[in-house]
């Protein structure tokens, strides 16, 4: 295999590759670059780390077609430190690369590419059309609730359910919840012509990195495909693919409280103010985890905000409209200030009833198209 490509090209396009590497892998194979160079020009890179990975096409000038594997570390960081403005990548029949830019020559091991692990089938019929910004947007609101190491599977991720012109997201980590639904034109590109119907439960690191792909940009979308065990999102240059988990979600529905007795009305960016305040105090670590409870106190129009901490004390005071008794609750203060960032109103509503009941997180004004409700537990406050 022998393959010219454009220095500033192939930088461009290793960036997003490297993503989807495997740290750490008993498969070495997954810790590279899988390169398959077409007599026509057209040269896939892919990487894969067993849960995620990244496909893109590049042009180049492609000598002698081929397919292997480099190792995606020490590709990357030789092209970036090569002079020239062309690069050219040779791989023997003894699996020996050499990489030369330049005056510059690097010689690396190689794998077949036979020896790749793989990857699952990215042709598939069912999915639909989605914009971009509209994504990215829900995502951000629902990705901060979703767990990493949780003893129930399905809850290290995030449950997306597609219908006709709606898409919901859910994630919950025991601790907090976010449901954020949105009304969006939905291209429906199932090829049987039948009804869009989708639910899914797409995995926290995949999710994670999907956020970071997705443009803001309205005029941007992205064709999304499913199948039984995998997902699929291609873009206009590159297709991200990833596993889906295997399981039934919870019922979100029945565990969010519907008939809380107290109410109050804040401006949701003084409340962040005050509680970014408080952290000054409450993030303290203690025996190796981080200790961040606040106290809320909901008295008569103010909410009054207190911490105490090895670190010092803090109080702060915010207005609010109060409907129902007087209620002091305590929290995880990065916890809340998460749940309030994630809300997309100037006011929220809190609905609470006890001490030890979790709450809930609403825009105090029904906006368009959209309904959100973050969900969270109290900690229970030492006497």
């Amino acid at each position: 295999m022998k393959i010219v490509f454009n220095r500033k090209m192939i930088m461009e396009a290793t960036a997003p590759l490297m993503n989807t590497v495997s740290g750490k892998s008993t498969l070495t194979a997954a810790e590279g670059i899988l390169i398959e160079a077409a007599a026509d020009g057209n040269c896939t890179l892919t990487t894969f780390d067993l849960e995620k990975g990244t496909r893109l096409t590049v042009q180049a000038d492609v000598q002698e077609a081929g397919s292997y594997v480099l190792n995606a570390q020490k590709f990357a960081q030789t092209v970036r430190v090569m002079e020239g403005d062309e690069v050219e990548v040779t791989v023997s029949e003894n699996l020996q690369a050499c990489i030369a830019s330049g005056k510059s020559t690097h010689r690396m091991n190689a794998l077949a590419a036979t020896d790749y692990p793989a990857i699952p089938r990215l042709e598939t019929e069912d999915g639909f059309v989605i914009g971009q910004a509209v994504l990215r947007e829900m995502i951000g609101k629902a990705m901060y609730a979703m767990a990493a190491n949780d003893q129930r599977p399905v809850l290290n991720g995030c449950y997306f359910k597609v219908t006709e012109n709606e898409l919901l997201l859910v994630s919950c980590d025991s601790f907090k919840l976010a449901r954020c639904a949105v009304t969006v034109p939905i291209e429906n590109q199932n090829q049987d012509g039948s009804e869009l119907k989708f639910s899914f439960i797409v995995p926290t690191k995949t999710v994670n990195e999907l956020f970071r792909i997705l443009k803001d940009d309205e005029r941007e979308t992205v064709r999304i495909y499913m199948s039984r065990k995998n997902i699929v999102f291609r873009f206009e240059n590159m297709i991200f693919f990833s596993r889906l988990i295997d399981g039934v979600y919870i019922d979100y529905d029945r565990i969010i409280m519907t008939n809380h007795k107290i109410f109050a009305k804040v401006n949701r960016e003084r409340l962040i103010a005050a509680l970014e305040r408080a952290a000054l105090v409450t993030e303290e670590k203690v025996a190796g985890s981080v200790r961040s409870h606040v106290k809320l106190q909901f008295e008569g129009d103010l909410l009054k905000i207190s911490a105490v901490s090895t670190l010092g004390s803090t109080y702060d005071e915010v207005e609010i409209e109060h409907d129902g008794a007087d209620l002091l609750i305590a929290f995880n203060n990065r916890f809340l200030i998460d749940s309030l960032r994630a809300a997309s109103s100037e006011t929220v509503r809190i609905a609470l009833t006890s001490p030890l009941t979790s709450i809930n997180i609403e825009p105090a004004e029904p906006i368009e198209d959209k309904t959100e409700l973050f969900m969270l537990l109290p900690v229970r406050m030492k006497e």
